[in-house]
């Protein structure tokens, strides 16, 4: 598990440009299995403990509105310079958290890179 969270944002850091920060955590519980930054003064778990607010209350929406067949694909939140994604796993049990800089973001890469990732992050945790 370890090897593959590291591989996993090593390759955030190296590839998504306007890197900013990540985090992976498990939904059910809020524990982080991965929290990385290149910034010294933000705090990936912190952000993912408010985030994991965000999921937990569009999943209540989904489930009050009887949108019974419908699943989060991401969240995208857009700051006035950073781009924050909650990308939730394959399985609904985990969330990858993302920041990245606005203006240095390429959006079509980044969801590659997290899509690739995200099918393996159920099987592999």
């Amino acid at each position: 598990m370890s090897d593959f969270l590291n591989q996993f944002g090593e390759d955030l850091k190296k590839n998504v440009p306007g890197f900013i920060a990540v985090s992976v955590a498990e939904i059910k519980s809020g524990i982080s299995y991965l929290s990385l930054t290149v910034v010294p003064d933000f705090d990936p778990e912190l952000a993912s403990a408010f985030n994991l607010e965000v999921v937990k209350a569009k999943m209540n929406a989904i489930n009050v509105l009887g949108l019974n067949d419908q699943v989060i694909d991401n969240i995208m939140i857009t700051l006035s310079t950073q781009i924050h994604i909650i990308d939730i796993s394959d399985n609904g049990e985990y969330f990858i958290y993302l920041a990245v800089d606005a203006t240095k973001a390429n959006l079509g890469m980044t969801k590659a890179i997290l899509n690739k990732y995200k099918k393996e992050i159920a099987s592999k945790l």
